[in-house]
């Protein structure tokens, strides 16, 4: 064992303040400078986790505090990322399960730290946020406590010590009512409580690869901790292939370690440190590095199953190259197949048509982050609505069924009872808070798509919905999540103001004036479950009396624009989301009319 090392992740429910509470623990471990200027949630390296406030990547980093070194990876709270934080606790020997003192252990709470218990990990709670109005830290600990029983922890991960305080402002204590000074009390606790790494220094290097990093300069980066020997620039190494098995000979040219916010390269890695080790063409997560021909394959824990599935097309459209470079079905099909590599949780299969490709992942926000991460990077694609991986089970079908916890102002809980029950939820336990009403309920996947849209509507914006996947169960019959129809534009050009106040009249727009649209593309949504085909480019005819815009534009209503995320939730299955570096757009599978009916009589003909 390394005495002088403790390897950590952090898990937590989304926003419940892991990536700021680690902000404070670089700055007290001396990784900044006293005057340094540093961005908040400075983890959060990528754009899209900036933009969205949540962390998508687990991530490494190291903090030194009394001459020992700390490592700590931070983790993602949502679940659609639970393949992120499976290999982060493959690394680690602990975990810091820091909870909201005013909203307690939540969805994802119980989720993360499942999958801690499993790996039999040391836990410490860290009650953050106590400074919230109406916290209550000692409560949401008995609660935490509970949620502890109820995951059949071990008797040791039971006595878990706790911390309380506040990650934002830089105080923790190990009894409520002490001086609020600084992180200390956490730091002498994570040392105290959890054990140095179970290493063999003496035995030859070993070590399973965790996660995948890129560099431009060395190629592919393998990271995980060292759990024999130690690995030095210019060694040979042995990796053995998860997928097949092989074993492939290979040189260690880089030796990376983590401090603060970034690596530094090093001679030698030692037993019980994570780092980063470069000299492969080829690996992969999963695969086991070993200085030994004839060294054993270390196991790798079986990530939890895609849930649903959605085609990924390329983008046959009028508009198509406008405005993305990157459109052709093998600029698409290397891109998926690129993503297998560092992202074990999704799964992509050729289908034997042309330029589409199946994905299976985790949920819709797993897929709306890859998608938007390749439209940034210039793609054109055409993203199909989710449908739910089904099984067979005693020659029954089964479909995945979720546990949904929504948080609600107490005015809007009968009308999100009633979507419930429209979606064939199953009410479970419903809870009253001071200003709130937690309901719990269970409800198929397919049924929970599209819902956090309905839960924003119906709370304006007030309602706090998170799920988790709860098991296989029967076939739950029709659930009808879609209740309206849509407006498709009949004529291709750039959208009218005097147009779009006649197509206004019936029902809400999602285009504004000056757009460009194209037959067979979704301009707005009609109240009714029926799809109606109008003109929205058409030009007023201009006389000697009036001037062409006049009195028009007043009328007309903002249109209603859509995220990436609710967008693939909001279309019907004969529909796409044209999604391009500029613009997203809804649209029909079949963009032409006649050729819609067509398919339409020959469907008909086949039933009867």
């Amino acid at each position: 064992m390394n005495q002088s090392i403790r390897n950590i992740a952090i898990i937590a429910h989304v926003d419940h303040g892991k990536t700021t509470l680690v902000d404070k623990l670089l700055k007290e471990g001396g990784v900044f400078r006293a005057n340094q200027q540093i961005e908040e949630r400075a983890m959060d390296s990528m754009d899209l986790e900036k933009e969205k406030g949540i962390t998508i990547k687990a991530k490494n980093t190291s903090v030194h505090w009394k001459d020992k070194i700390i490592n700590i990876v931070d983790t993602p709270g949502h679940a659609d990322f639970g393949g992120e934080v499976e290999r982060a606790l493959r690394m680690v020997d602990g975990v810091l399960l820091v909870v909201d003192a005013y909203d307690g252990p939540q969805a994802q709470t119980r989720f993360v730290l499942r999958k801690a218990l499993q790996h039999g990990l040391k836990v410490i709670i860290v009650i953050n946020k106590i400074d919230r109005e109406n916290a209550e830290p000692a409560k949401m600990y008995e609660k935490v406590l509970e949620l502890l029983m109820e995951l059949n922890a071990s008797e040791e991960q039971f006595d878990a010590p706790v911390v309380y305080g506040s990650g934002r402002d830089g105080y923790m204590m190990k009894h409520l009512g002490e001086p609020k000074k600084d992180m200390a009390p956490l730091f002498e606790t994570i040392l105290d409580h959890i054990p140095p790494p179970f290493a063999k220094p003496e035995e030859p290097f070993h070590m399973l690869v965790s996660n995948i990093d890129w560099s431009d300069y060395v190629g592919r980066i393998a990271i995980g901790k060292i759990l024999g020997g130690k690995v030095s620039v210019g060694d040979p190494v042995f990796a053995i292939r998860h997928a097949d098995g092989k074993r492939v000979r290979a040189k260690i040219t880089r030796v990376f370690e983590y401090s603060g916010l970034g690596t530094h390269e090093t001679e030698a890695g030692v037993a019980g440190n994570i780092v980063g080790v470069s000299g492969f063409e080829e690996a992969d997560i999963g695969d086991t590095l070993t200085a030994n021909e004839d060294g054993h394959a270390l196991p790798f824990t079986q990530i939890d199953p895609p849930t649903l599935e959605m085609q990924f097309c390329v983008n046959d459209g009028p508009l198509v190259g406008t405005e993305g470079k990157l459109v052709t079905s093998r600029q698409l099909g290397e891109r998926l197949f690129r993503e297998l590599k560092t992202n074990v949780s999704i799964k992509v299969e050729e289908t034997d048509k042309a330029g589409i490709f199946n994905v299976k992942a985790r949920g819709a926000m797993q897929v709306a982050v890859l998608v938007e991460t390749m439209r940034r990077e210039g793609f054109e694609l055409l993203v199909s609505r989710p449908t739910v991986i089904e099984k067979i089970v005693d020659g029954k079908r089964h479909e995945p069924y979720e546990n949904v916890w929504i948080e609600v102002p107490d005015e809007c809980v009968g009308a999100v009872m009633q979507n419930l029950a429209n979606r064939k939820g199953q009410m479970t336990n419903m809870e009253k808070h001071p200003h709130s009403t937690m309901i719990e309920a269970t409800i198929t996947t397919r049924g929970l798509i599209g819902m956090e849209i309905d839960v924003v509507n119906i709370t304006s914006g007030r309602g706090v919905m998170s799920h988790l996947f709860k098991e296989y169960g029967p076939y739950a019959g029709e659930v009808l999540t879609r209740i309206t129809g849509t407006l498709m534009a009949t004529e291709a050009g750039v959208t009218t103001s005097y147009a779009l106040v006649m197509v206004q009249e019936r029902g809400k727009l999602f285009v504004s004036p000056g757009e460009l649209v194209y037959e067979g593309m979704i301009v707005g949504e009609n109240p009714r479950n029926e799809d109606i085909a109008c003109n929205a480019v058409r030009a007023k005819k201009l006389t000697n009396f009036r001037s062409q815009g006049e009195g028009v534009a007043a009328g007309l209503t903002p249109a209603t624009k859509f995220s990436l995320e609710r967008a693939i939730e909001y279309i019907a299955h004969d529909e796409y989301v044209e999604v391009t570096p500029k613009n997203l757009r809804l649209r029909k599978r079949i963009l032409r009319e006649v050729e819609r009916r067509k398919v339409q009589r020959a469907a008909k003909s086949a039933v009867a």
